[in-house]
């Protein structure tokens, strides 16, 4: 490798961790590439990573820390040192805390950074502060509870398996957007004669690119599924020998859930025809090995979690999971691996403190008592575009009794509210371990270039903050990389010797799941368990979802996009041209219907708020659904609200994560 090629990995919040080639001239990321070595990159990057190099040196880069000098929200700051802003913050905290409590404080991130430390480097501070917790629920916490209420702590099965496939389903999941290489090795199996189907509820890219197409209305998936089962026992197509072998509560589900869940009932709810259902269920059986490669859109309504319940028995029913290639792939979990207790330090609190859920941080900041927040920091997140019911959490981040402090790269919609924003690193600039959770591969790397202006990492200001509170914790003097060696110096069957030794090297490495994802059950019954009696519903079935009864005729889905990820990625110019207008995808008839046109402005609204959008009339949409990509920058946006304005507060069935996809709304132009 050339001696200004450095190995780092993509940071963002995309099941692949791809590894990267960095090319350093004079302290300078000139250009970045994938690494043709790495067990999943394979040398091909997504859109969004092609120009990395323009993130990192973004003219919009955030150089130095910043004080508030006009109102919340205007975006008016003076530059200030490290050591005013250090003071100012600690300073606050101390006189807060003093009225208040500790759990005035509420730290909010997620997953602007996937790395180990980086991404868990706040929660010793905040649990030695006694700050609130904050519940990170925002993603797919209904998914990982549908999974575990059928499978329990079975590991997900080898990705490489859809090699074997015959039949490859995409089931809720843009791989074209969001996980290019799922997309790019089910060709292998396609080559090989293996079909190709995409589920979802609108024509992806990932549909255009499938054999056929199904689309679903929102929150419709769990009744395909049940419909298909329904089916596979009503013509005895069920693998019986399997059933009795390996699955728990088949008998009472076939007896008491499926002579309700006929295909035509089910056509009602999921919008395809009864006949479909019919022959999806029979070629689901007929194939020796299908493949359901899930993914998380689906378990963003107030019945995902039951939906990806209901999907995870299609392999139980038909016997599809004792054969290579067949089953269910929701997403790897490598927590085993590395002792990550060792990073977020929970024995720092003197007591558990409260938990507030990130999907109601509008209500949090504004609601919440005994004691309220007095005090926000957010690090690698941006809670005034991503988070639900954006309304709310901007009438909240306007009290000007709200101390916010954040630490960022950019100026984005959640830093013009802070009194103190600290400029953050990128990950070319700071050490840390990956871990993907699309395989089972990890990576560490360090620092390709120097830090950008005096921007500091998530770990240098947690440390800066423990100093400035006066503690003498000696944890808080480690460095990134003691951290990376406190993860790496652990024994587990994940990895041996030389796994961890290339892992210290910076080689991208495959993890070793301890047990067979295959037979070997990992359920408290040692079974599949469709009967789950811990669970409050202890048998899967139809649930409705939380939007189907708030009265409006239209579904909304905030979709993904391959030009960003969340916010991320809107500082980049042509990732935004590529991408086009705040566009608003409508069906034809549902156009016609409104005396709306291509191309006007009109403005979708709910009992939420209401969000102007560039309306782009399309039969890739369905009647009755609508569509918007990516969750741009208000600065971006045609009106005052971005797609936020219109997503609720309420909560998944199970995991309680945010129902970003069970959204209603009526369209109206102007």
């Amino acid at each position: 490798m050339s001696p200004n090629i450095v190995r780092s990995v993509c940071p963002y919040d995309c099941p692949d961790a791809c590894g990267l080639l960095v090319e350093v001239e004079d302290g300078r990321a000139v250009r970045v590439a994938g690494d043709p070595d790495h067990p999943m990159t394979r040398g091909l990057l997504c859109p969004k990573m092609h120009h990395y190099e323009r993130t990192v040196h973004s003219p919009r880069r955030l150089t130095t820390p910043l004080m508030r000098t006009g109102p919340k929200g205007e975006g008016r700051f003076e530059p200030v040192s490290w050591p005013e802003a250090i003071e100012r913050i600690c300073s606050c905290w101390k006189g807060l805390i003093a009225s208040y409590g500790g759990e005035c404080v509420l730290p909010y991130s997620y997953a602007g950074t996937m790395g180990l430390v980086q991404r868990n480097s706040g929660h010793p501070f905040f649990h030695k502060l006694g700050a609130s917790r904050l519940e990170r629920t925002i993603c797919s916490p209904a998914k990982d509870a549908g999974w575990k209420a059928v499978m329990g702590d079975t590991p997900a099965m080898e990705p490489e398996e859809v090699e074997q496939s015959d039949l490859v389903i995409l089931w809720g999941i843009n791989a074209s957007a969001t996980s290019i290489h799922a997309m790019r090795d089910v060709q292998a199996p396609r080559r090989r004669g293996a079909r190709v189907w995409a589920i979802d509820t609108y024509r992806t890219p990932t549909c255009e690119a499938a054999d056929e197409a199904f689309i679903v209305r929102p929150g419709g998936d769990g009744a395909l599924a049940l419909g298909m089962m329904h089916v596979m026992v009503r013509d005895g197509l069920a693998d019986r020998e399997f059933i009795r072998d390996n699955v728990l509560g088949f008998e009472e589900f076939a007896e008491k859930v499926l002579p309700d869940c006929t295909p035509e009932r089910m056509a009602e709810v999921c919008g395809l025809p009864a006949a479909v259902i019919e022959r999806l269920a029979r070629e689901f059986v007929a194939a020796k090995a299908p493949f359901v490669r899930l993914g998380s859109g689906l378990s963003r309504y107030g019945n995902g979690a039951m939906t990806v319940r209901t999907i995870a028995c299609l392999p139980a029913v038909s016997g599809a999971w004792q054969r290579p290639g067949g089953g269910v792939f929701p997403g790897t979990s490598t927590g085993g691996a590395f002792p990550l207790h060792r990073i977020t330090r929970e024995e720092f609190m003197e007591r558990p403190t409260r938990l507030v859920s990130m999907n109601q941080l509008g209500s949090a900041l504004t609601e919440l008592d005994d004691p309220p927040i007095m005090s926000l920091y957010v690090y690698h997140s941006n809670p005034a575009a991503v988070t639900p019911d954006q309304n709310a959490v901007i009438r909240g981040l306007e009290r000007n009794d709200l101390f916010t402090v954040v630490h960022e790269r950019f100026l984005t919609d959640t830093a013009r509210y802070a009194d103190i924003v600290l400029p953050a690193t990128t990950s070319l600039e700071q050490p840390d371990l990956y871990r993907c959770y699309g395989g089972y591969h990890s990576q560490r790397c360090s620092a390709a270039i120097p830090p950008v202006g005096e921007a500091k990492s998530n770990w240098e200001v947690f440390s800066l903050l423990a100093a400035g509170m006066g503690w003498d914790e000696p944890f808080f003097r480690l460095s990134a990389d003691d951290l990376v060696e406190q993860l790496l110096d652990f024994d587990t069957p994940w990895r041996d010797r030389e796994t961890t030794q290339r892992l210290r090297d910076g080689e991208p490495v495959l993890l070793t799941p301890p047990s067979n994802p295959k037979g070997d059950w990992k359920t408290p019954s040692g079974r599949i368990e469709i009967l789950n009696i811990r669970e409050p519903e202890p048998l899967p079935r139809l649930l409705p979802t939380h939007a189907a009864g708030d009265g409006f005729p239209l579904w909304l889905q905030p979709a993904t996009t391959p030009y960003a990820l969340n916010s991320s990625f809107y500082e980049q110019d042509d990732l935004r041209e590529k991408q086009g207008p705040v566009a608003l995808r409508m069906h034809p008839l549902d156009a016609a219907g409104r005396g709306l046109c291509d191309g006007q402005r009109v403005t979708a609204y709910n009992n939420l708020g209401e969000v102007a959008f560039v309306l782009r009339v399309t039969d890739w949409v369905p009647a009755g659904t609508v569509v918007t990509e990516g969750v741009w920058w208000r600065e971006f946006c045609p009106g005052e609200r971005g797609v936020n304005a219109l997503t609720s507060q309420r909560l998944t069935d199970g995991g309680r994560g945010s129902t970003l996809y069970d959204v209603a709304v009526e369209v109206r132009g102007g």
